[in-house]
């Protein structure tokens, strides 16, 4: 689907470039024709422009990204993501009250959102789709999410970051003099927006129309 959105783009750029070309003007004698082909000489020059930008930009998160991955690597591999995984299993359990404490589910979620609370990406990614996979286990209609399932997509979208290494990182391509000083403005940001998504996904749950049966009907 993106490559259709790219290419609709890259097609309607030519085409208004194509028109401006025509060059029409509006003058007291009426409408004249002024064509030029410098429309489509900045189309041009803007593509190779941006591409050119694209990939200074992406040569210069290597060094960055090599560093934050490699110090979130360090503490995966000392236990961190697992102690801290610890300290929320109380809170997990208050959140996910119809998982029970000891299933996969339940394993996998903590740790998924611990590795996005690092920054841990990578990681996270097949974690949430393993709770994702366990917590259909549990669910008696399967092809309705159930609360559950609800509550932990909102929390892993909107989750708590401490550590916001892609952005740091972009930012130091793109030459700031101090690319981590917006750590606390994320962590602000995404607290807030992940306090929102638990309150909206736990109030909308008690309304009727979101009631579930067993048989599917709401």
């Amino acid at each position: 689907m993106i490559n259709v959105i790219f290419m609709g783009l890259l097609v309607i750029g030519v085409v208004v470039a194509g028109f401006n070309c025509i060059g029409l003007e509006m003058t007291d004698a009426g409408m004249i024709m002024n064509p030029s082909f410098e429309p489509l000489n900045q189309l041009t020059t803007g593509i190779f422009s941006s591409a050119k930008v694209a990939v200074e930009l992406a040569m210069g998160l290597i060094g960055i990204m090599a560093l934050w991955l490699g110090l979130m690597r360090i503490a995966e591999d000392s236990g961190l993501i697992q102690l801290l995984a610890k300290a929320m299993r109380p809170l997990m359990v208050r959140l996910f009250p119809d998982v029970p404490p000891d299933h996969p589910a339940m394993g996998a979620m903590i740790m998924n959102i611990a590795a996005n609370i690092l920054g841990l990406g990578n990681a996270a990614t097949p974690l949430g789709l393993k709770a994702m996979t366990e917590l259909q286990k549990l669910n008696k209609v399967k092809d309705t999410a159930t609360n559950a399932m609800v509550t932990f997509m909102a929390i892993n979208t909107s989750s708590v970051t401490l550590i916001p290494a892609t952005v740091i990182g972009i930012r130091a391509a793109a030459g700031a003099t101090n690319p981590a000083d917006i750590i606390g403005p994320v962590i602000l940001a995404t607290g807030v927006s992940t306090t929102v998504a638990i309150i909206a996904t736990k109030l909308m749950q008690k309304l009727p129309r979101y009631q579930i049966t067993e048989e599917g009907s709401n």
